[in-house]
């Protein structure tokens, strides 16, 4: 299955800047459970699967493609 791009510029930007938006603070939560700050096992969960999202959302705006248009969520046909 290719990834061909199925969003617009304005998809891609929008996807850029949540990831990085999402990402950061999984970054921060990792970062403050590493040093001690904050303790237990629930930052490296809600940690790793922030940056992950994140990650993901970034990849898909350099792709310029969207997982879900691509599984056709939200088409009106």
């Amino acid at each position: 299955m290719a990834l061909t791009p199925n969003i617009d510029q304005r998809g891609r930007a929008l996807r850029l800047i949540a990831g990085a938006m999402i990402e950061g603070p999984g970054w921060i939560i990792l970062v403050l459970r590493f040093v001690g700050i904050i303790s237990g096992e629930w930052p490296w969960f809600v940690g790793g699967l922030l940056v992950v999202m994140g990650l993901f959302l970034v990849l898909e705006g350099a792709l310029g493609w969207c997982a879900l248009k691509a599984l056709g969520v939200g088409s009106r046909e």
